[in-house]
């Protein structure tokens, strides 16, 4: 959808942002209760001598149970919201007038009642697949059950409070982006 690349556009705009996906990536790879817990969740899927799971072998066993999609959800969300909530009260303490939370499935989760304000990032369907099959590891049937998951991209637009399409080009997006801010600042 272009997310990662408009947070990127914020950060350079100097707006702090909290990206979620990285804060999984790191709850993943870095030794704690919570790592061994997914572990055990994931038998298969976990080097029990390093220490180490393998992402692959769990992504494809959440696309194929959405019962330990759940389970796994339960383990990781409360870690991803105290590194919210940590990043929020840092962007106050510094005096930021704006902060951003990067959250993938923004509404399926229930996060948007978290937040002020939504932008809701859309590429055309050809776009998107494009951009995940561009990525190592992708295939048509991964990008296929990542989609399965998501809400429908015009509900996501009706509930969103500002829509920004990201499918032609970055200087595009960034004009788009500078709007939506544009708009934001001047709300009273």
């Amino acid at each position: 959808m272009g997310k990662s690349t408009t947070a990127a556009m914020f950060e350079k705009l100097g707006i702090p942002v909290h990206d979620s996906d990285a804060v999984i990536r790191k709850t993943l790879t870095t030794p704690s209760p919570v790592l061994e817990n997914v572990g055990t969740l994931f038998p298969a899927a976990w080097n029990t001598r390093k220490k180490q799971l393998e992402r692959s072998k769990v992504a494809a066993e959440i696309f194929k149970d959405a019962k330990k999609r759940t389970q796994l959800e339960a383990l990781l969300h409360p870690v991803v919201w105290e590194s919210q909530d940590n990043f929020l009260k840092q962007c106050r303490r510094a005096g930021a007038p704006m902060a951003v939370l990067d959250i993938p499935l923004l509404f399926e989760t229930g996060a948007d009642k978290k937040v002020d304000i939504t932008i809701c990032c859309i590429a055309p369907p050809l776009i998107q697949a494009a951009r995940v099959l561009a990525r190592p590891g992708f295939t048509p049937e991964k990008f296929l059950a990542i989609r399965a998951q998501q809400m429908d991209d015009a509900e996501k637009k009706k509930r969103a409070d500002f829509v920004l399409y990201t499918g032609l080009g970055h200087a595009d997006t960034l004009k788009r982006l500078n709007k939506i801010l544009q708009q934001i600042r001047l709300a009273p």
